[in-house]
């Protein structure tokens, strides 16, 4: 049967990306200053602004996505005579997913003969997309969507997360991170080194002293845990700070060069909870690469 891969916007994924290969993607959104916004169009994201509003105080809260924002956008997906592969955002850090699951008994009552996977990526930003591009990559291949779903749900511990923040409070007041007792201040120009754990929560999991150090220490982990790079794409994501990204994208090059190095905004959902000057990359490692330190 023919099948749609979705996503949300969590996924950071180009828009010229989705619309090329006929990804549906459903928006997450924010609020600033009480005016809600959605960004489904990553190039007319307006980061620079966005990043430095934040910087100097704005108030921006978010919002998971509901139930019926699901069935809004998949409703006519099923219609048309399509299953649906949905790849979301971690449960472990928003209840959209828990959302996406309500919608997906409501919907199948609607329409029993159609059928839809739901993959918590167990992850967020490219952790999330770099699964979407494998889904996408399988559907290619030619396998069903039970069988893409099926490996997607064990490739996902294999996709590694690591970032840096400049100010851990935004994690902090949006309850994004797990070990808040292993909080460490800014003082002294120490940060901290982040990871996606096997659950797909947020954990502190180091701290160097000095921006230069802790991009090499999370090259350093990607030179030791990185599968194959040669065969895969590496994600890297920045709130403001490209001249970090493309620092970064230059390191791994060093001496395990992946086959593509892809580079965006953070967008601003997830974005809103790391902050600006957050930097993360992306990669496949091991199954057990979630675990470590």
């Amino acid at each position: 049967m023919n099948y749609v891969i979705m996503t949300d916007t969590s996924a950071n994924l180009p828009t010229a990306q989705t619309r090329k290969y006929g990804i549906g993607v459903i928006p997450l959104s924010y609020s600033v200053d009480g005016t809600e916004y959605t960004c489904l169009d990553t190039e007319a994201f307006r980061s620079e602004e966005y990043y430095e509003a934040l910087k100097a105080g704005t108030k921006i809260s978010t919002s998971q996505i509901n139930p019926q924002k699901y069935m809004d956008y998949m409703e006519p997906v099923l219609r048309e005579g399509n299953d649906i592969l949905f790849v979301g955002m971690s449960s472990g850090i928003s209840g959209s997913f828990g959302s996406a699951k309500i919608a997906r008994e409501q919907l199948l009552a609607d329409y029993p003969d159609r059928n839809i996977r739901l993959v918590d990526s167990m992850a967020a930003s490219l952790g999330e997309g770099l699964l979407v591009y494998k889904a996408m990559e399988l559907k290619n291949k030619g396998m069903s969507m039970d069988e893409a779903a099926d490996i997607l749900l064990n490739e996902r511990q294999r996709i590694c997360q690591i970032f840096t923040v400049d100010d851990l409070m935004h994690l902090r007041r949006g309850g994004r991170l797990s070990n808040a007792s292993a909080i460490i201040g800014t003082l002294l120009n120490v940060k901290p080194l982040l990871k996606g754990n096997e659950n797909g929560q947020i954990v502190t999991f180091g701290k160097v002293r000095g921006r230069k150090a802790v991009i090499e220490q999370i090259v350093n982990r990607y030179e030791q845990w990185v599968e194959s790079p040669e065969t895969q794409i590496v994600g890297i994501s920045h709130a403001n700070c490209r001249e970090d990204a493309e620092r970064l994208a230059q390191l791994l090059q060093r001496s395990c060069p992946p086959k593509e190095i892809l580079i965006v905004e953070h967008e601003p959902v997830t974005g809103s909870y790391l902050g600006p000057g957050a930097l993360a990359l992306y990669f496949a490692a091991d199954k057990d690469v979630r675990t470590r330190s």
